[in-house]
């Protein structure tokens, strides 16, 4: 096995998870030396940690400001989905051909920044998100018609825990008896901005790929200040029932804010700075009332990697009678996959 492989082995076990506790690199050496099955020059090791550190498929990332490694959480289909947050209105589908390669970094970056901060808003108001990511990564252009960037999941049938919401069993039997759906799913669409151009096309994708769906949303990070875009809005959701909400985060909030992954790791406590920020608004409200299409998802998932996992996930949470938080969901799925392959290979 080489190098780099022995590292995409062992790193994971190795790196923190929380920039904020990221790994200096004279440190992450001598950690990594010792499960090293032959000797490297602390050059060679260093040169690899800054070359992997460039890859999305490799485990190992470098802080944006300072020195210090940890624990990448965003992928290579994390990244494709990202820049579906800024593709459309006057730039089209192409935006990123054109647009120059330090311009598509900076929006990549506030697009992954934006994705965090949903993520854990919702979070803080006892939604569960559960990212579609996969899907854009192949057959892009197509997918964002079809598919949503997040599936926000409400349980109707949750009771207040110590630390998070739990799964009220007395409640979940009383909809079973009803044959009811015992919790609400909303289809969002991100997007970093809304333009006259765009408005329309963006609006028609949330619809599109929120057939499905309880209700279809569109999450915008800037604010809508323009009144003309705005009586747009309204007048779409009036007659599609799309909802709309911007949260006030211009270019240069976004930029300032620390990167995902330390926003994804701040305590409840810890997010309050930054939700002092959002100016969160919403222009218009769904429609009640639309009906869940579960068959669309279970025969969805067939093909599509994200609808699969996410039936798994309902399926589990429900299977298990508890509110399963979708991070952790994907850290079982990964872990029993490590095992899978770890007794294949045995």
């Amino acid at each position: 096995m080489n190098l780099r492989d022995q590292l995409k082995e062992i790193l994971p076990d190795i790196l923190p998870r929380n920039p904020a506790q990221s790994i200096k690199g004279t440190e992450l050496i001598e950690m990594v030396k010792h499960r090293l099955k032959q000797d490297y020059s602390d050059a060679t090791l260093r040169y690899h940690f800054s070359i992997m550190s460039c890859d999305p498929s490799s485990p190992i990332a470098k802080v944006e400001q300072g020195q210090g490694y940890y624990l990448r959480t965003s992928t290579i289909h994390s990244m494709n989905s990202a820049r579906n947050l800024f593709h459309g209105g006057e730039a089209g589908v192409g935006q990123s051909s054109v647009m120059g390669s330090e311009d598509l970094d900076v929006n990549l970056r506030r697009a992954a920044k934006f994705r965090a901060v949903v993520n854990r808003y919702l979070e803080s108001i006892e939604q569960l998100p559960f990212a579609f990511e996969e899907s854009f990564s192949n057959d892009a252009d197509s997918n964002r018609w079809r598919v949503p960037d997040l599936a926000v999941v409400d349980w109707l049938v949750a009771g207040e825990g110590e630390d998070s919401p739990i799964l009220d069993k007395r409640k979940l039997e009383v909809y079973r008896r009803m044959s009811q759906t015992p919790f609400r799913v909303s289809a969002v669409k991100l997007q970093l901005e809304l333009s006259s151009g765009s408005a329309l096309e963006t609006l028609h994708q949330c619809l599109s790929a929120s057939e499905w769906a309880h209700a279809g949303e569109l999450l915008v990070a800037s604010p809508i200040v323009d009144p003309q875009l705005a009586s747009e809005v309204r007048k779409f959701s009036d007659r599609y029932g799309i909802g709309v909400i911007s949260f006030g985060l211009d270019s240069d909030i976004l930029d300032d804010m620390p990167e995902p992954a330390a926003i994804e790791n701040l305590h409840l406590r810890e997010f309050e700075s930054i939700r002092s920020l959002l100016t969160v608004r919403r222009h218009s409200a769904p429609h009640p009332g639309k009906a869940l299409d579960w068959e669309h998802v279970t025969a969805l998932g067939a093909a599509n990697a994200d609808f699969a996992r996410f039936d798994s996930w309902i399926s589990r949470s429900l299977l298990e009678e508890r509110i399963i938080p979708s991070r952790e969901f994907v850290e079982l799925e990964r872990n029993a996959a490590a095992a899978v392959a770890q007794e294949y290979v045995a």
